[in-house]
Formats: C-alpha cells, sequence, structure tokens
C-alpha cells in the first residue's frame, strides 16, 4: 500500500474545438514571459533602454526553438535517420524533442545579432538573463509533469512520482474508462530540476549582488549550477536516450559545458559593466537638483525614436551613476562605444567585439508537445 506519492495529471492536452492546448506549450511560454520579465528589470538597472528584451526575444526566442530541436535530432537520429524512421518528422517541433542545450546556443547566436543591432555588448545581455533563464527552465519542467515525461528509475521513497501510460498526444490510455498507471513509483526528475533550477537563480542573485559580476560572469556561474545538477539528475534517469559507453550522453554535455563554464568564470576578469546612451538621439535623464523641483521641467517629453538610441557607451558603476544624478555623459574613447549603422548592422570596435566573444547567452525553448531528451 503506498502511503504516499506524487499524483501526476491524466491529461497534457485541452481540446478547444480544432485547437489543441498543450499544458507543455503553455509552460514553456510561461516561462519565456518569466525569463523575459526578470531580463528587463536587470537590463534597466545596467542602463538599457526600456522594453530591450523584446528587440533581443524576438531573434533569441525562435533561434533557441531551432537549436534546441537541431541538439535533439542530432542526439536521437534513429528516430528520423533510422530503420523505420521518417526525415521530415525532424520539423515536426510540435511533436516534441527539444533539447536544453541547443536551446541555450541557439538562443546565444539569436542574442548575438539582436545585441550587435542594439548597439550593446552581449555580455551585459548574458548576465542580465543568468537568473532568469533558470527560472524559465524550472516553470518548462511543469510540462515535463504534464506530460508524465522525464521521470526517473523505480523508487521506494514516499515521494515517489506516480505515472500514467501517455499516447504521443499527450491523451492517456484507458481501460473501463479509467488511466492506466505505470507498475511502482518513479523518482520524480522534473521535481528535483525544478527545485535545483529555483536554488541556482537565487544563487545567481546573491552572488552577483555581492559581488557585482561583469563580463558574462554571472552567466557562466548559471551555466556551473545548471550542469553540476543537471548531472546529477541525468544519472537518475533511464528513460529511452543516446548512450556513448553505457552513459547518456547529456552527461558527457552537462560534465563538458561545467568545465568550459568554469574555465571562462576562473579566466575572465572585469567589473559589472553599465550601458550610457549616446549619439544625437540619445534620451538624457535630467539633471536632479538637490531640492529644487523647479528646474526639472516636466513638460518635456522625449520622442519615441529618441526612447531607442543607436549606440551606447559601456562605462562603470560610478561612471553610470554620475550620469544618473548630472544626465552627462562620462568622457571615454571609442574603445567604450558600440554604434549602429544606419543598415541595422552593429560595428563595434575591439574590446565590444572581444566581450562578444565571450562564452554567454539567452534563450527559451518552444512551445511543442512532448519532451524528449531534454
Amino acid at each position: 500500500m503506498t502511503l504516499a506519492a506524487i499524483p501526476s495529471p491524466t491529461h497534457a492536452v485541452w481540446q478547444i474545438g480544432p485547437v489543441p492546448i498543450r499544458a507543455y506549450a503553455l509552460c514553456i511560454i510561461l516561462g519565456i514571459i518569466l525569463a523575459g520579465v526578470v531580463t528587463e528589470v536587470r537590463l534597466r538597472q545596467r542602463g538599457a533602454h526600456k522594453w530591450a528584451i523584446l528587440d533581443i526575444a524576438v531573434w533569441a526566442v525562435p533561434f533557441g526553438i531551432i537549436g534546441a530541436r537541431i541538439y535533439h535530432v542530432i542526439t536521437s537520429p534513429g528516430a528520423y535517420f533510422g530503420e523505420g524512421g521518417n526525415p521530415l518528422e525532424a520539423f515536426e517541433v510540435w511533436k516534441g524533442g527539444l533539447g536544453i542545450w541547443g536551446a541555450v546556443a541557439g538562443g546565444a547566436v539569436g542574442a548575438l545579432f539582436a545585441a550587435r543591432q542594439l548597439g550593446m555588448p552581449l555580455t551585459v545581455v548574458a548576465d542580465a538573463l543568468a537568473p532568469g533563464l533558470p527560472l524559465a527552465q524550472a516553470v518548462g519542467r511543469l510540462g515535463n509533469w504534464f506530460n508524465n515525461e522525464l521521470y526517473g528509475r523505480a523508487t521506494t521513497l514516499p515521494w515517489g512520482l506516480e505515472v500514467h501510460e501517455m499516447d504521443s498526444a499527450g491523451r492517456p490510455t484507458l481501460v473501463d474508462g479509467e488511466p492506466v498507471l505505470r507498475p511502482g513509483l518513479y523518482q520524480p526528475t522534473f521535481l528535483y530540476e525544478l527545485i535545483w533550477n529555483v536554488i541556482v537563480a537565487g544563487l545567481v542573485v546573491a552572488l552577483d549582488r555581492k559581488f557585482k559580476f561583469g563580463k558574462g560572469r554571472a552567466f557562466a556561474l548559471y551555466v556551473m549550477g545548471y550542469t553540476a545538477g543537471r548531472f546529477f539528475v541525468e544519472m537518475l534517469r533511464d528513460d529511452t536516450a543516446t548512450h556513448i559507453a553505457g552513459v547518456r550522453i547529456n552527461v558527457f554535455v552537462a560534465a563538458i559545458v561545467f568545465v568550459g563554464a568554469l574555465i571562462y568564470f576562473l579566466r575572465v576578469r572585469g567589473p559589472r559593466e553599465y550601458l550610457v546612451p549616446v549619439g544625437a538621439d540619445a534620451p538624457v535623464p535630467a539633471p536632479r537638483a538637490a531640492g529644487d523641483i523647479s528646474t526639472v521641467d516636466v513638460s518635456a517629453k522625449q520622442s519615441s525614436a529618441a526612447a531607442v538610441p543607436s549606440a551606447y557607451q559601456v562605462v562603470t558603476e560610478e561612471q553610470f551613476r554620475a550620469y544618473q544624478e548630472t544626465g552627462t555623459v562620462p568622457e571615454g574613447d571609442d574603445s567604450t562605444v558600440a554604434k549602429v549603422e544606419s543598415d541595422g548592422e552593429s560595428d563595434a570596435d575591439d574590446a565590444t567585439a572581444d566581450e562578444d566573444g565571450q562564452d554567454s547567452d539567452a534563450t527559451a525553448a518552444g512551445a511543442g508537445g512532448r519532451a524528449d531528451d531534454r
């Protein structure tokens, strides 16, 4: 007799007329929104224009979905190119199969394009995203719970997970009108990873607040934290996956990515980067006059065109605070300014290009059906 267990939903898809509403898709969308809100707040704190995250997401999200799908297909080729496989199904993202590793890599490429267009270093975007991404992943894992998937080995633990037999469309197998449960209980690996992702997000926020990481180091900290937890979660799973020498491929990927992030974190140094808009179209804060509100022209409103500057100057925290107080752009040379040409392409100088070349970035997986090998 089971005294305690975690139940699983019996439905992962709701039909509204001809439109299927998938729980996993909703979780992914909510995760993207949550990551966007967190990143937007952190970008504004660093001097970016309002709603910069929308300009970034329009590139990063589609590239993230494409990257996530490519990673899944590459690491699970048999389902598409093996015996009985259909190569055209590799394009059917709505049936599931998205890999977080590909999502991060693809999102990074998209964010790079966006950052160049906006004239800001990619490292600023990556550090702003660092706590939002694991929160998005945490919400996304709830989709796996709805799908009754990505669970671990059988267990006798009181928090073991009940798992229903589900078809590829997200519907339960029924016998006499009742959903069929798999025998026994299983490790709720989706829950372990969900909790760990929330812890990682809190860790990044706390350490970043204390040490004020720059140059993409906050993002590297997220990568180290996430991959450390993912390494152990993967060891508890025994669902279908590609193996190398009897070990799940994601175990190797987690270990390799962790080492790469650790090397980056230890080798790269630099203070937190702040942004000051420059150029003729740059919005400038009104100088603050102590105790004399009459010196501030509250009737002056900036045009919508000036809300998005065509260039940013990378400054220190002290310079940024002084800019907020006085409205005077700090003196700097060309090496601290990222310019955007009229054709939309970024003409970043060597320093900014060096920052863009560092490992960092944003992404989110897409909205699909079931999740395989994520």
